[in-house]
């Protein structure tokens, strides 16, 4: 198998997903998750999901539809980079184990789905702003926050090169 095919089957369908998290499961794995639009990878980002594996053994990100960050009103030209792009993008990072995308405004129903022992998010959010906190802690996970990298943002890199 080449490079290509495995970062390719980390992308999963929500489907697929809960039968990678069943067999993580079995072997006692603890399971983070994470949400984002991730347009412009940079090394904020970076920071950002290898911190995010650091809280457990299993990284999955979820990113965001390009329906759904029109609905984020993040800018007119964004998302710059299409959804499976960003998703492959992701994948090949060797800290994230799983990449799927969601349609909806926000990961709640795709956390209620996945029941992640730990849910990740920046510190620029506070934990009753975070879609799915209590799900997970209703279900013995917990929720973190992890500072942000400063001086890095997509929509600060957007500005740079229309300047």
């Amino acid at each position: 198998m080449n490079y290509t095919e495995i970062i390719q089957k980390k992308i999963s369908t929500r489907e697929e997903l809960l039968a990678r998290i069943a067999s993580w499961r079995i072997k006692n794995v603890k399971i983070v998750f994470t949400n984002g639009v991730f347009d412009l990878l940079h090394p904020g980002h970076v920071d950002y999901l290898a911190r995010a594996r650091d809280c457990g053994n299993r990284l999955i990100v979820a990113v965001n539809s390009d329906a759904s960050v029109k609905k984020l009103n993040k800018g007119q030209n964004r998302p710059i980079q299409d959804e499976k792009s960003r998703a492959f993008i992701i994948a090949s990072l060797h800290v994230v184990d799983a990449v799927v995308i969601f349609n909806e405004d926000t990961p709640q129903d795709l956390i209620a789905a996945l029941l992640p022992d730990v849910l990740v998010k920046g510190a620029d959010y506070k934990v009753e702003d975070i879609a799915g906190h209590e799900i997970v802690k209703k279900n013995g996970g917990e929720v973190k926050l992890i500072e942000l990298l400063p001086g890095f943002s997509t929509t600060a890199i957007e500005k740079r090169i229309r300047e």
